[in-house]
């Protein structure tokens, strides 16, 4: 249905667009607004052209359209609907927003968020921005492992997570060279610094965890993994950035378990 050169989907005999796209490597610089929202790139050609007439006829009339966000060559993440909600002819973008109708009981409980259409739309599409912006780390950086923990090889994809060196809450930016692809159990033991990593990409279990007296699962799944190299993508770009590495492990050796 798509391709990278034409991200606006119109088929001949409708009055309105169906769809857009954010395209893997796009040529158009679609971005995030302050307040969540989508700023969608004018195609090539100027208020005129004729995609643009038409993304701007659905605003008018309020048209629900299906978004397509670019996650690998040939994969995307669908999202609808989501509605052009301002024309910016002198920057040449569009505004959108998604809405769910059915969504306005669960926005009951979100804290500042009013009963305004605006203020349900900016609160969704702040939600959508972070689910498909996690989704596309996800998919990438399992694709990048082949869909293996980094640390034990485990190939169950359910099982696997995309973990963060550094985390998103410190600023970490959602790239594969800043994940590790972990199983569930790994992943909540690097997050808790039950182990680290070494900047030479060695783990590291810390002390208290060596010490500890458990049943196999601790044994098998823990403690001989010291010592050991962990798995890392074959691309060179997407291998574990080594000043990540070694920021997070400067932490892991001064936190303390406490078991």
């Amino acid at each position: 249905m798509f391709n990278k050169f034409k991200g606006i989907f119109r088929p001949r005999q409708c009055e309105f667009p169906l769809a857009i796209q954010t395209s893997f490597n796009s040529p158009y610089e679609d971005r995030w607004a302050a307040d969540g929202s989508l700023l969608y790139s004018y195609r090539h050609g100027g208020p005129s052209q004729h995609d643009n007439v038409g993304l701007r006829s659905a605003c008018r009339n309020e048209i629900p359209l299906v978004y397509f966000y670019g996650v690998e060559s040939g994969l995307y993440l669908a999202e609808f609907p989501i509605y052009v909600v301002h024309d910016d002819p002198a920057q040449q973008e569009f505004t959108l927003q998604i809405d769910h109708a059915g969504a306005i009981g669960f926005l009951d409980e979100a804290e500042g968020v009013g009963e305004s259409a605006d203020s349900r739309r900016r609160y969704l599409t702040t939600v959508m921005r972070k689910r498909l912006h996690q989704t596309s780390f996800r998919e990438r950086v399992l694709k990048a492992y082949q869909s293996q923990c980094a640390l034990c090889q485990l190939r169950l994809r359910k099982l696997l997570d995309a973990a963060h060196i550094r985390p998103d809450s410190e600023g970490g930016e959602p790239v594969v060279s800043n994940g590790l692809a972990l199983c569930k159990i790994h992943h909540t033991a690097f997050d808790r610094m039950f182990l680290g990593i070494r900047p030479d990409r060695t783990i590291q279990v810390h002390r208290e965890v060596l010490e500890a007296e458990d049943g196999p699962m601790l044994r098998y799944g823990l403690q001989q993994l010291h010592g050991a190299p962990i798995h890392v993508p074959r691309r060179t770009k997407d291998q574990p950035d080594v000043s990540l590495l070694a920021a997070r492990y400067a932490v892991f050796q001064h936190t303390p378990l406490n078991l």
